[in-house]
């Protein structure tokens, strides 16, 4: 998967490595983000931005730490042959201030958080879903960990 990503707003730091490194392992442990023809664009921005995003999109007037925005159902990924063209998987908007503040409560390095964050954000772009059910949110939640383990970032559901 290519990444196009836009940094603003989020302080000096390898915040473009840290979401190549994630994307890689993401391609890892779900397959279908392998796809070499697969884009997606990364934007690192504030809170107001996302704010801005979530009440235009999802009718919600708040910031969020992530928002995803697919562009592909599953099964046209599952159908997406590796030949051909580039094709854009989705949007993923990270908002620095809810990210450092969640960081922050749960003691854990802005890194890890972040880059458990765009984990999360391409499962999203890549089908899964976690609000329809526990099954759902575990299967996804299992994921995410196995996923971050190959970052060695340590389990971010673990108590």
């Amino acid at each position: 998967m290519q990444l196009d990503i836009d940094i603003e707003g989020w302080p000096a730091g390898e915040w473009e490595a840290l979401a190549e490194r994630a994307a890689q392992a993401a391609g890892e442990g779900e397959p279908l983000l392998a796809n070499p023809r697969l884009m997606a664009s990364l934007l690192f921005t504030s809170d107001a931005e996302v704010h801005a995003l979530n009440r235009e999109w999802r009718g919600r007037d708040k910031p969020t730490n992530v928002l995803s925005f697919p562009m592909l159902e599953r099964d046209e990924l599952e159908g997406l042959a590796p030949e051909g063209p580039p094709v854009m998987l989705g949007d993923i908007a990270l908002a620095y201030e809810t990210c450092a503040r969640e960081a922050a409560e749960k003691a854990v390095p802005l890194e890890h958080h972040t880059a458990h964050l765009i984990v999360h954000g391409l499962l999203h772009l890549a089908g899964h879903d976690h609000v329809d059910s526990d099954a759902q949110a575990e299967q996804m939640e299992a994921l995410e960990t196995a996923i971050l383990a190959k970052l060695g970032i340590p389990d971010p559901y673990g108590e």
